[in-house]
């Protein structure tokens, strides 16, 4: 499921077991994630209590955020992952839209889709995640997908489809950030590793469109810093958020001091066979595979992307 490259027989044992097998250490998910949410055990009064508090900040504002949702003691190896995977970022230093289109000259100047923003972010591509990823054991084990799935309450709720794009770090550094974007995908789901010493606030406006308006001039209050529905959030390392991206118009602030910003992007979708666009997939990634072209135009809605 979700573009994943093809395993042996033997990975494809050892991963229906729920293990991942790394130079000789089994990476077990159920072991990774912090008492305070009874292994994601749905019959646990802990992860009860965590799902029902969960659904109410989803309800109320499309983004739950879970602290501490690993183990301490992880974050040592979650961190030198992250650094060792790091060299594989795509950086693409440009500007651009909340849509990541391009301009289009035949809309007023102060249109949104005509307001550019300098990117200064970077994505490890998500086929560098995979034996030995800690990120990966996770993002597969089917009892953290059928806990995220509770906790949108989704009945079509799926793994996203696209190779580069499942399973992602996010590396950012003094002077980078992200300027509001939309997100492709309708439900994305981040997990703080490592934050900069200063800077890198997440700031979202729940509810900014929906699937069959773009609500152009609500989009437009954000950008000239006139709106008052924004939300500031500042992530602790291990806390795991889950964020309707796709309807939120969202940021991260920029980044100050010399350590990187770390974060784990786990990506679903409401169809089974859903990938990035060409376009933006070529802006994050640097690259396409042949399944972008297969699948170029393919939406779950109507919205610019």
């Amino acid at each position: 499921m979700g573009g994943i490259p093809p395993r042996t027989e033997l990975m494809a044992r050892v991963r229906a077991s729920g293990l991942i097998h790394w130079e000789g250490v089994m990476i077990d998910p159920e072991t990774m994630i912090h008492s305070d949410y009874g292994s994601l055990d749905a019959r646990d009064p802990r992860c009860i209590a965590a799902l029902a508090k969960a659904r109410e900040a989803m309800r109320q504002t499309g983004c739950a955020v879970l602290p501490n949702f690993l183990r301490a003691e992880l974050l040592p190896s979650l961190v030198n992952e992250c650094d060792r995977v790091a060299v594989h970022a795509h950086r693409n230093f440009n500007r651009t839209n909340v849509y990541f289109t391009t301009d289009d000259p035949r809309l007023p100047a102060d249109h949104p889709k005509r307001q550019f923003f300098d990117r200064s972010n970077a994505f490890v591509p998500a086929d560098h995640l995979n034996e030995g990823s800690y990120l990966r054991a996770l993002y597969e084990w089917p009892a953290f997908t059928a806990f995220v799935k509770a906790v949108l309450q989704e009945e079509n709720f799926y793994r996203y489809a696209d190779p580069l794009a499942d399973v992602i770090v996010n590396t950012a550094e003094a002077g980078g950030g992200f300027p509001w974007h939309f997100d492709t995908n309708n439900y994305t789901v981040t997990l703080a590793i490592q934050n900069a010493e200063d800077g890198g606030a997440f700031e979202f406006v729940p509810n900014c469109r929906s699937s069959t308006d773009e609500c152009y001039e609500d989009v437009a209050q954000v950008l000239r810093n006139e709106s008052d529905r924004v939300i500031r959030l500042n992530l602790k390392p291990f806390d795991l958020q889950l964020f309707r991206g796709r309807y939120a118009l969202h940021r991260v602030t920029p980044l100050r001091g010399a350590r990187k910003r770390y974060v784990a992007i786990f990506s679903y979708a409401d169809r089974p066979d859903m990938v990035g666009s060409v376009e933006r997939t070529k802006q994050l990634y640097g690259r396409v595979l042949p399944i972008h072209l297969e699948k170029a135009g393919i939406r779950s809605d109507a919205l610019i992307d």
